[in-house]
């Protein structure tokens, strides 16, 4: 499957679709505080076992931080 993750093209093998949730432990996304957004939709955290990426998908997964 090829999608877009961050600006950046992917390809994520033996895979039709998977969930945000797949992704995240896929790629080893570990932050804590994470906005998801597929196709400029913003997801919300308790979709994340739901929601699908598919094959052309453009997904970006950014990391809050804060500070001081």
């Amino acid at each position: 499957m090829k999608i877009t993750l961050n600006n950046r093209p992917e390809t994520i093998p033996d895979k039709d679709s998977l969930s945000i949730s797949e992704l995240l432990v896929y790629k080893n996304f570990t932050f804590k505080f994470l906005v998801v957004r597929v196709n400029e939709k913003a997801i919300r955290r308790e979709d994340y076992d739901r929601v699908m990426i598919r094959e052309g998908d453009d997904v970006k997964v950014i990391h809050l931080i804060s500070g001081g």
